[in-house]
């Protein structure tokens, strides 16, 4: 066989080298994802807010069980609506800017995103300092987590609360830094999907407790 002849036969063999290769990356992409059609990062993520809708409902079941086994005036009586209703809204618009980010960035406009990102963690410790400004009035009365049944269960549900938003201003600020390095493209942005999700749910769970809380 000659020189040419062996040059063919080895571009043939290396052409159905990467065909192989191509076939194989197809494959494993399509096995990414599920039997319900979920990339499986995002089925994990659905479950994991599943598991924690249980938590918060056992812990919100509890409060409403035990709140009437205190005085009003010895408990709710020392709540704050105006500070729990600039919560709540301070919360509300973080999930608009959480959805601003995601449209942003599918829209291939990273800078956009990236200051989205940095309004949403912004409006997420205005949260917790409004939350912190509020357990500092409630200790001055008198009231802590081992006051009373009230106290127990408000502190206990709340704080759990406040600790998911923490972690939630982590996660956004670890997306920010990931975004400056270019991490996170227009092709390349599940992560900011995932945490909006977890986002939402923090928030949704708030709206929940601002009305068995404060207005019920």
């Amino acid at each position: 066989m000659s020189a040419v002849g062996k040059l063919e036969q080895a571009g043939h063999r290396v052409g159905e080298t990467l065909e192989d290769v191509v076939d194989e990356a197809h494959a494993q992409a399509e096995h990414a994802e599920t039997s319900t059609g979920l990339d499986h990062r995002k089925l994990v993520m659905w479950i994991f807010i599943a598991s924690e809708t249980i938590f918060f409902a056992a812990l919100m079941a509890t409060y409403l069980v035990y709140r009437g086994h205190t005085p009003h005036e010895e408990g709710l009586g020392h709540l704050s609506v105006p500070v729990a209703s600039f919560n709540t809204f301070i919360l509300l618009a973080s999930s608009l800017t959480m959805v601003l980010s995601l449209q942003a960035i599918e829209a291939g406009k990273r800078g956009r995103m990236i200051v989205l990102l940095i309004l949403t963690a912004l409006f997420g410790l205005a949260f917790l300092g409004g939350q912190a400004f509020e357990y500092n009035e409630l200790l001055k009365e008198g009231i802590s987590i081992d006051t009373n049944l009230f106290g127990a269960t408000f502190f206990t549900l709340t704080g759990f609360h406040g600790t998911h938003v923490a972690v939630g201003i982590l996660w956004i600020t670890m997306l920010i830094i990931r975004a400056l390095r270019g991490g996170i493209t227009e092709h390349n942005h599940l992560a900011v999907e995932l945490g909006g999700l977890y986002w939402h749910f923090v928030d949704l769970v708030w709206v929940v407790l601002f009305t068995i809380i404060y207005l019920i």
